[in-house]
């Protein structure tokens, strides 16, 4: 049984994604050679370095330098076996190796293979997956530009040493050789290779993201390993010495291309012009619109990383607000009273870069005001954009808001036993979800994304199931047990799962869903729900839908609750109700 529903306005929420509205434009001259035909015709809407990550401009890059890398590494390989090898210094190669023989002691025949294995393919793979690892799993923003750079570079600096090797036939030198000979040529030398790659790639990382004083030290000790590693080779009698330079050549040929195409301040890839906002700018100053809007941007630092700010940095210009100041959220102040400040000042337009738990705040201190929010999708569930159909890029998100159209939006007012009132924008809830967000750290979510709450949640089904009343509309009370219940103004979640199928944002009313399946069919009929659309739900059924302007909730026992995907502790009670049209969100204009 549904319990009597108040009207509910369906006018079609679905819209189309409107393009970024901005010139294609790459470089002053480009500018000037398309200004006569801008006049007499639009810029047509495109990509631009604002909305592009520019992966595949990068690994053209990198393939094409690769391969004059690869050339002029074979080249001088061919040289030396070739017309240089009658010449100095090759002709003192052998004097040199010879003398390091000689040389020799105990000691330093243990001291050069330990040296000569931090080179060898098992260490250097190895410790490349680690220190990629760690620097996925560490930060709370995971370093994935960083991992891919370093990754990278040893796999470039091995698919040039495997080629160098087939092209190249040198043979090693006459001496008395410590390890058995691999199969390769003696040019270039692989182990000072790998080791330039990986340890110098590792300094290059510790002097561009440390900031601690021991990074000089620590990047100079790292730097020295590949150099160590050149010479136990050498003592070893493996290489020639311009083998060993060919090595490190190579290894510092494959960090330089690779870091060019992925490092932040040094990419080929996302690095727009010197004068892209000027450039921007200008094609804003064409373009045919009302008058700019005092904005304000509200940043969660720990979700919206410095690549991400410059590209809206640059879509905010396209679209006429070049000097919009961004302004960072703290775990004090996880938005409203930013928010707050910037309509004191006079702020226009917000533009909210976060997650769902970002947008509450904010949403929380805009209710009612009438301000207009932009929604920049930055976190790992992002419910509201996906419920608006907004897209999920943080650059298409805000130039779709930026040339979209004010919507009145409905949100949720909720309140409880040990929290006061606040409005949510998607959805509350207590039990399972609840205990599910609890059990789900910061750090698996940056790495997992939205499935690690699926992981999470698995940990809940243990729990025994709450019993509850429901008093609906200042109804008769509903006593019911549950797994959990969700208070929604929106529908869908991640991975096309509709745990409310009904709800909508724009409708007037809330849905609560009551989730209560029982043995394993009941669990089948509850995931049936979530896929299907609601179908199979009910009374005495896995899931029970209600819709209501005022609900209020009591447990039995205290149950973890949360809203908005953000904990708030356990307790005994909620209460909420609908504010229709309170919030106003900048959306693509409605098909006509």
């Amino acid at each position: 049984m549904r319990t009597s529903r108040p009207p509910r306005t369906r006018g079609p929420l679905r819209t189309t994604e409107a393009e970024a509205a901005e010139a294609d434009a790459t470089g002053p001259a480009q500018t000037a050679q398309t200004a006569g035909s801008a006049q007499s015709a639009p810029p047509r809407p495109g990509r631009s370095p604002a909305l592009s990550s520019g992966a595949a401009r990068a690994a053209a890059r990198v393939g094409a330098f690769a391969v004059c890398q690869a050339a002029l590494m074979v080249g001088a390989g061919l040289l030396l076996t070739g017309p240089a090898r009658g010449l100095w210094p090759v002709t003192a190669e052998v004097a040199a190796v010879e003398a390091l023989e000689d040389a020799r002691t105990g000691t330093l025949d243990a001291l050069s293979a330990v040296v000569s294995a931090l080179g060898d393919t098992t260490t250097v793979v190895g410790l490349t997956f680690l220190v990629c690892l760690a620097l996925v799993l560490a930060p709370r923003l995971p370093r994935w530009r960083e991992a891919v750079f370093l990754a990278t570079a040893v796999s470039l600096q091995a698919a040039v040493f495997v080629l160098i090797t087939a092209c190249v036939d040198r043979t090693r030198p006459d001496v008395e050789r410590l390890d058995a000979s691999p199969p390769t040529s003696s040019y270039t030398s692989g182990h000072t290779g790998a080791a330039t790659a990986l340890y110098a790639g590792l300094a290059v990382l510790v002097l561009s993201r440390v900031r601690a004083p021991w990074r000089k030290p620590v990047a100079a000790l790292l730097l020295l390993v590949p150099l160590l590693v050149g010479l136990a080779r050498l003592y070893r009698g493996m290489h020639h010495p311009t083998d060993v330079a060919g090595g490190l050549a190579n290894g510092a040929l494959s960090l330089f291309v690779v870091g060019r195409a992925v490092l932040d301040g040094h990419t080929w890839a996302a690095r727009p012009p010197a004068d892209a906002v000027d450039i921007a700018v200008d094609a804003a100053a064409r373009r045919p619109a009302p008058a700019r809007k005092h904005a304000t941007v509200i940043v969660n630092p720990t979700v919206t990383d410095t690549a991400t700010r410059e590209r809206l940095r640059l879509v905010l210009a396209q679209h006429g607000y070049r000097d919009a100041p961004f302004v960072e959220t703290t775990a004090q102040d996880p938005g409203g009273g930013r928010t707050a400040e910037a309509l004191r000042a006079g702020a226009e337009l917000v533009v909210v870069c976060g997650g769902d738990g970002t947008v509450r705040a904010v949403a929380d201190a805009l209710a009612g005001t009438g301000v207009p929010l932009v929604l920049v999708p930055c976190g790992t569930g992002n419910l509201l954009v996906r419920n608006l159909d907004l897209p999920l890029s943080p650059a298409e998100a805000l130039a779709a808001g930026l040339t979209g159209e004010p919507r009145a939006l409905d949100l949720g007012r909720i309140e409880g036993d040990g929290f006061p009132a606040v409005h949510f924008t998607a959805m509350a809830g207590a039990g399972l979800d609840a205990a599910m967000l609890e059990a789900t750290s910061d750090r698996a979510k940056s790495v997992l994304g939205w499935p690690a709450y699926v992981l999470a949640g698995a940990k809940g089904l243990r729990a025994p199931r709450m019993r509850l009343t429901v008093r609906l509309d200042g109804g008769p009370e509903l006593h019911r047990t549950a797994r959990m219940v969700l208070v929604a103004n929106v529908g869908a979640v991640q991975a096309g799962a509709a745990p409310v199928p009904a709800a909508r944002p724009d409708d007037g009313v809330l849905d609560l869903a009551v989730f209560d399946p029982r043995g394993a069919g009941g669990w089948l009929r509850a995931a049936g729900v979530l896929l299907g659309g609601g179908r199979g739900a009910g009374e005495g059924r896995a899931v029970e839908f209600h819709t209501f302007r005022r609900a209020e909730l009591s447990f039995t026992r205290p149950q973890p609750r949360e809203v908005d995907g953000d904990p708030v502790g356990p307790g005994l009670s909620l209460a909420a109700e609908v504010r229709p049209g309170a919030l106003t969100v900048m959306l693509p204009a409605r098909e006509r």
